[in-house]
């Protein structure tokens, strides 16, 4: 049986609440175009806190999220957008009541493993999102936008449920 430390920890793991908003903080940085050191800078923290809350290691307490959210100019409760149930059903008050067991440490890993692998929280696709938006002539970015769904090739999972929702773009 797995032995539950503080903080909403589950064998020292960081919280998966603690994760997504760390995500989210990462994302909207990027998305504006800030560094680790810049929005430390801003914050009056060094880039190596950033990079701890950024990966959930150090929970974000009320009011340095508030610092956090005026300084990317981001309402709080985006950093909260897109929390799945298992997640908050891994929230600190959900420990405190459930008998720890090797289930709730698997699930801790698998929410860690499916962040990693999800494509939306790479660098890579954040600055690619953030260089399309600032292209002004819209007409092109739309070409641009077909090109790149043209080398990609056909994506079986949308013409499989006949989804167009990329098409609103």
């Amino acid at each position: 049986m797995s032995k539950k430390s503080s903080r909403g920890r589950l064998d020292g793991e960081p919280n998966p609440v603690d994760v997504h908003v760390g995500n989210r903080v990462r994302m909207y940085r990027t998305l504006k175009g800030l560094s680790q050191e810049k929005l430390g800078e801003a914050l009056g923290l060094t880039f190596q806190q950033v990079q701890k809350y950024e990966k959930g290691l150090n929970r974000i307490g009320a009011s340095r999220l508030w610092d956090i959210s005026q300084v990317l100019e981001t309402p709080i409760g985006l950093f909260y957008e897109g929390i799945t149930d298992e997640t908050k059903s891994l929230s600190p008050r959900h420990l405190q009541n459930a008998s720890l067991n090797e289930d709730w440490v698997n699930k801790v890993a698998q929410f860690t493993a499916q962040l990693d692998d999800d494509p939306l929280n790479r660098r890579e696709t954040l600055e690619l999102m953030r260089a399309y938006y600032r292209i002004p002539n819209r007409n092109m970015a739309h070409k641009i936008f077909d090109l790149i769904k043209a080398m990609a090739g056909p994506d079986e999972e949308l013409e499989s449920d006949g989804s167009d929702y990329l098409e609103e773009c």
